[in-house]
């Protein structure tokens, strides 16, 4: 395959996934994701189970103009200018329970974060987490294709509130399971020589046992990205094995979010830093397209693209054939961006399943 490099878009699970994947590249094989940019996530949602919920609430998803959070509420807006609310509180019954052990809300490992909690409407509240995503947001000021402004104490207040409260109530989550059931892996402080211990000799049949079995898959996809077999598969349920792993592979173990992390990848005191680890923090407005919440995640895409920074990206459009359902896709069209911005609800295997597609 020839030398390409990608943006990514993910979630903290898909971006913890995707550095797994390039740290341990000579067991994964590795990838061409070269930019990271993190979403904020409190948690991700059942296609299935969302669409029963609101079609129990008589709201088909052929109905539906747009999914918002905001102020504490999960929104729908409809195509006819209605809109159905409810607590976020009371959306566990389309939360996908496997997003319950994770305690990374602003996706601490990628180059720049984005959300909307924190900034006031119309802008994105931007975390830059690396001299490359720090050299990114500066072109972007300098060109005057963003506007940045500081966030305000309140603002910073609220988001170090709902981050540290996804913390300490996965934590306690974290500690429930265990109390019925084995480790939740990632969240062992190991070394790097522990982690090497521990998964050298694991195939699928260990992950199936310690990840998938237990409620801890993702569906991030990385696994079925990495089999050097072609032997893993994800249909929209969880990961499947058809056939027998190849001797002496480990690659879908190591690329797994959900298996050990060292504390080379997050350090031991990660959760006691609701921003994880960072360079700045501000809001943002794009000026280069009129998108959800500034338009930020979007124009940053634009701009990769446009200047050749990198050759593909990852989107997140809708499936043609089935309304709101996420569908992963790589493309070096800028226009392909403009259609696909918008956030959508729920779990989509996003990224790895479209590079699958194109690079292996």
């Amino acid at each position: 395959m020839e030398h390409i490099k990608t943006a990514m878009v993910g979630t903290p699970c898909q971006i913890m996934a995707a550095t797994k994947i390039n740290k341990y590249s000579d067991i994964t094989g590795g990838s061409p994701i070269d930019i990271k940019i993190g979403l904020f996530c409190m948690e991700n949602f059942s296609y299935t189970y969302l669409e029963k919920f609101l079609k129990e609430n008589n709201i088909e998803m052929y109905e539906i103009k747009e999914f918002r959070i905001d102020k504490g509420k999960f929104l729908v807006n409809l195509i006819d200018g209605n809109q159905f609310s409810i607590p976020i509180s009371e959306t566990n019954i389309f939360t996908r329970k496997n997003c319950q052990i994770c305690t990374d809300y602003t996706s601490d490992l990628s180059d720049i974060s984005v959300g909307s909690v924190g900034s006031k409407d119309g802008y994105s509240t931007v975390i830059v987490r690396t001299k490359k995503g720090q050299k990114i947001i500066n072109e972007l000021k300098e060109k005057n294709l963003i506007i940045c402004e500081d966030l305000s104490d309140k603002g910073i207040n609220l988001l170090k509130t709902i981050a540290n409260k996804k913390i300490s109530t996965n934590q306690k989550n974290i500690q429930s399971r265990e109390r019925v059931a084995r480790q939740v892996l990632s969240q062992r402080h190991v070394s790097e020589e522990t982690l090497h211990t521990q998964s050298c000799d694991c195939q699928f049949s260990n992950l199936e046992a310690d990840v998938i079995s237990v409620g801890g898959c993702v569906l991030c996809g990385a696994c079925e990205y990495v089999c050097k077999s072609n032997i893993i598969q994800i249909n929209d349920r969880k990961p499947q094995a058809y056939g027998e792993c190849e001797e002496d592979c480990h690659a879908c173990y190591y690329a797994c979010p959900r298996t050990y992390v060292s504390t080379e990848i997050l350090p031991e005191d990660i959760d006691s830093k609701p921003f994880g680890e960072y360079l700045e923090i501000m809001a943002i407005k794009s000026n280069s397209i009129n998108g959800q919440d500034g338009g930020v995640v979007s124009g940053i895409l634009m701009y990769l693209l446009e200047r050749n920074i990198v050759d593909e990206v990852f989107l997140v459009g809708q499936d043609e054939n089935v309304p709101w359902k996420p569908k992963s896709f790589v493309s070096n069209k800028v226009w392909d961006v403009i259609a696909a911005a918008g956030t959508k609800y729920s779990t989509v295997p996003i990224g790895f399943k479209a590079l699958s597609n194109k690079s292996k």
